[in-house]
């Protein structure tokens, strides 16, 4: 940035000296030499002289009226012969703005002299940053290390650019015209505003004040120095889709939805989001350009405010827009690696796809639900996303049905297009639902791995940078097997609804940070519990899916993947340099129910044929931390409550007999 402003304020005629810096102090930081050409203890210095510039040039460009006509015709200035005497004793003549007015009292000008050679361009702005630029050249000359020659040849440059007479500190038209032709340029002061904030605030001033924000980029930062795979090319990395099953849940909230008061929070859902995202409703609004809020609700702006209190709660439209961020993600990295438009959007079909399983989207369609027409709006707002969903076609009187497996997306002009129509040998929903409506839609998928998300999730964009390293996770051998299941570490992002939900976070934490970790290493027992695993999709559409859906018996779908991997020679990996964000439970019923349907399902599965034949395969070090990690989990919880009691009651009756001693 600073390279663009001082480009754009010097002109062309220093273009060259300029450039030629530039490349050298760019030279020195790739090769990691910079100490050896400069001293490191006067940097502060430079970085003080080039606020002071910013600050200039910021309070004054804004408020400059630009000249009609350009003053300067870009050429060296030739003075009249008989009107100017000669320099003496090899000095050069310095006329500043300041002395212009004794000069021209002791030596007149002809009549018949140029305008621009003879009338004093008055102009404080240009005088003010000439000095702030001598500043900042004088400083970075200083800071060069002078018996370097390639510091030295730096610093020769830096004193040539200062004594150009045609240039941007002798050339007064010059000058004022390269200000002039920034104060016209939007670009340049949207880049300046840039550099301000970059250079000229407080660290406390350009600190985010939101704690979620300091907590993503402090993790972010974090994990680019953690074991992470080279990243490969765009048209060399693996390809993968996210699969989400949704069924009735909420897509965007409306106004009624909103606006409605509700027993379990005692107040409106839009009130409490207000409260609880305080400082982010009052960006949203300085955003908007609003200073009153019930205009929220006008048919201008309805839209966006359904949107802001959607994405922060636990809604379809929340993990949609997290998971399209791998897309955007991904088009940056393109852009980084100089591709075209065309070819980057072939490789974004090619590399990415979004899948969501909506199993009664078509009957919301056929009913003319609400929530059909916010996932129609979701298509039309990301065009790559894909909607899978069941249909039901009636044949004849009897009743006898006939059910399709459909894919739809947005035709880019307002409607829905229907891709594919795969006929079904009959129901497919069975068993449990969302598992078979997993399965459904496998078929669609069209990546080499396959990451499933939950409803309640959310994505990140820095974290969508990473997503092709942690791929190559799967073209590593650790063992003799291979990596099948790559586990991601998780956020639980409503820790700060309630005291409950925040102890909710942390036990949850505690499992998918902690846990996860020993289990996979030194444990190697850590199985698939859940969101937001990628599968190797090859490797268990070959070996019964990534679901199974029996009735009651697989009451907990996500561990039977994990059994199905272990049991054929997969292997399961856990990464912690990715985070994806996770919804919980905030309420006590809630809480309670969570709980039961894992107890219940820990229960199930120690009467599934898959338990039996891993307990037979498995050695004994890895069987007993699967006890541990599983059912045992429950019969320690019960003898620790059981253990508690005898020692109350065997405290309490030695103390009625006087035995305590």
């Amino acid at each position: 940035l600073g390279n663009y402003i001082l480009l754009k304020l010097l002109g062309p005629v220093h273009n060259d000296d300029a450039v030629f810096i530039m490349n050298f102090i760019l030279k020195w930081v790739e090769s990691g030499t910079v100490v050896d050409h400069a001293k490191i203890t006067k940097v502060r210095s430079v970085v003080s002289s080039l606020a002071q510039l910013v600050d200039v040039l910021s309070q004054g460009i804004g408020r400059r009226k630009p000249a009609a006509q350009r003053r300067s015709t870009g050429k060296s200035k030739k003075a009249p012969e008989n009107n100017v005497p000669p320099q003496r004793g090899g000095f050069r003549r310095a006329i500043s703005a300041s002395s212009l007015s004794a000069t021209s009292a002791q030596a007149p000008a002809p009549s018949n002299a140029k305008a621009y050679e003879n009338v004093v361009i008055a102009d404080a702005l240009r005088d003010h940053t000439r000095d702030k630029c001598r500043a900042f050249i004088n400083s970075l000359k200083g800071i060069m290390i002078g018996s370097d020659p390639e510091s030295k040849e730096v610093m020769d440059r830096l004193t040539f650019s200062l004594s150009m007479e045609n240039g941007f500190f002798w050339d007064d038209a010059y000058a004022s015209d390269a200000l002039d032709d920034m104060a016209r340029s939007d670009i340049f002061k949207s880049v300046l505003t840039k550099l301000q904030g970059l250079v000229s605030c407080h660290p406390d001033e350009v600190e985010p004040k939101s704690k979620e924000a300091r907590r993503r980029l402090t993790f972010f930062v974090n994990s680019l120095f953690m074991d992470m795979p080279n990243a490969p090319s765009i048209h060399d990395m693996f390809s993968w889709n996210v699969l989400t099953p949704y069924y009735k849940e909420s897509v965007t909230l409306n106004k009624a939805e909103l606006e409605t008061r509700t027993d379990a929070l005692g107040v409106s859902t839009m009130l409490y989001l207000q409260t609880l995202f305080k400082a982010d409703w009052a960006n949203f609004l300085e955003r908007m350009g609003l200073q009153d809020e019930e205009k929220v609700w006008s048919k201008k702006y309805v839209d966006e405010t359904r949107q802001w209190a959607s994405i922060r709660a636990q809604t379809l439209n929340r993990t949609v827009s997290g998971m399209m961020y791998f897309e955007k993600a991904l088009r940056l990295l393109a852009n980084l690696e100089r591709l075209d438009d065309d070819t980057t959007n072939d490789l974004m079909g090619e590399k990415f796809g979004y899948i969501v399983s909506c199993q009664v989207y078509g009957q919301m369609k056929k009913d003319q639900d609400s929530k059909a027409d916010d996932i129609d709006k979701l298509m039309h707002r990301y065009p790559h996303l894909r909607i899978a969903y069941i249909d039901s076609v009636r044949l004849n009187r009897s009743g006898d049905m006939a059910f399709y497996s459909c894919l739809v997306k947005s035709d880019g002009n307002g409607k829905i297009q229907e891709i594919y129509r795969v006929r079904l040998p009959g129901n497919p929903v069975l068993g449990e639902g969302k598992p078979e409506n997993q399965n459904h839609a496998m078929i669609f998928t069209r990546g080499e791995f396959v990451q499933t998300i939950d409803m309640n999730q959310e994505g990140y964009f820095e974290e969508a940078l990473k997503m092709r390293n942690a791929l190559q996770e799967f073209a590593k051998r650790d063992g003799p097997m291979p990596t099948t299941i790559l586990g991601l570490r998780e956020h639980i992002f409503t820790g700060s609804v309630s005291s409950l939900a925040n102890y909710m976070a942390l036990q949850e934490t505690s499992f998918v940070t902690l846990g996860q970790r020993v289990l996979t290493k030194p444990l190697c027992i850590r199985l698939h519990y859940g969101h937001p695993d990628v599968f190797d999709k090859l490797f268990f559409i070959t070996r019964g899916g990534i679901s199974k859906s029996s009735k009651g018996i697989n009451l907990s779908e996500d561990i039977f993947a994990g059994y199905n991997n272990a049991i054929r020679g997969g292997q399961v990996t856990f990464k912690e340099y990715i985070q994806v964000g996770k919804g919980r439970d905030v309420g006590m019923s809630q809480i309670y129910q969570f709980e039961a349907k894992l107890s219940q399902g820990a229960g199930e599965q120690s009467l599934s044929r898959d338990v039996y034949r891993l307990c037979h395969r498995l050695d004994f070090s890895r069987l007993l931390s699967y006890y541990f990690g599983g059912i045992g989990h429950y019969f320690s919880n019960v003898l620790t409550v059981l253990t508690v009691y005898v020692v109350v009651y065997l405290m309490a009756i030695l103390a009625l007999y006087d035995l305590e001693k």
